[in-house]
């Protein structure tokens, strides 16, 4: 099981103050090694994750996302991300959302829930917090899930979707476009050798939110 390694950090440092092709040309074995070490940490927490979960991820590597920034639409020019981060998603239509990992210097997190769900998706969720959402809110109250998370995160619409009052009483709620927690990490507990099994651990913990959402989503499938 490998652990995060000082000099990933050390180069996410260097190439936030070096963030240009000719610096990275130059680091780029510093860079293998960093991608490699993420990588290799992936793999490790997949084989974890599917011990409590059912996830379709199959290579740490292909977990991750790349460093390299879409600049198109950007006014920042900058031409790599600062970071490196991975996704684990749940198998199947059954189960839904997935687990995101940020690692930066100073800023580690984690994210576990639903980013810009489908239209669909986001019908569905908003219809059933419209119809009852002290469900969701018990999950979120949860003295455990509350301590590790705290706040729902996620883009909101200004006042109400279209279609519902923005009176109305779980409106907090339906104004969501996005639904997801985060949990920060220490570089301290980065470079822990348990650090996988703390993730591990964090994850377990947003399993009641997880088991509510594919309820939502999916109770309209037929059997």
């Amino acid at each position: 099981m490998e652990s995060i390694r000082p000099g990933t950090y050390q180069f996410l440092s260097e190439l936030k103050e070096n963030n240009n092709r000719e610096w990275f040309t130059e680091n780029k074995p510093q860079y293998q090694q960093a991608h490699a070490n993420i990588a290799n940490f992936l793999e490790g927490l997949i084989d974890e994750m599917k011990k409590i979960d059912n996830i379709e991820n199959e290579s740490g590597k292909k977990s991750m996302f790349r460093i390299y920034r879409d600049v198109r639409f950007s006014k920042d020019k900058s031409p790599y991300k600062t970071h490196l981060a991975g996704f684990l998603k749940r198998s199947t239509k059954w189960l839904r959302g997935g687990y995101y990992i940020h690692f930066t210097p100073g800023g580690t997190f984690v994210g576990c829930g639903f980013w810009q769900p489908n239209k669909d998706d986001l019908k569905l969720i908003r219809e059933e917090l419209a119809h009852d959402a002290q469900p969701l809110r018990s999950i979120m109250e949860e003295t455990t899930f509350k301590q590790t998370f705290g706040e729902l995160k996620g883009d909101t619409v200004a006042t109400a979707p279209r279609g519902y009052d923005k009176d109305h009483l779980n409106i907090d709620l339906i104004r969501y476009k996005s639904f997801y927690f985060e949990h920060k990490f220490t570089d301290e507990e980065v470079f822990s050798e348990d650090f996988v099994y703390e993730v591990t651990k964090t994850y377990l913990t947003v399993r009641p939110f997880f088991d509510y959402m594919s309820e939502v989503l999916t109770r309209h499938y037929e059997e």
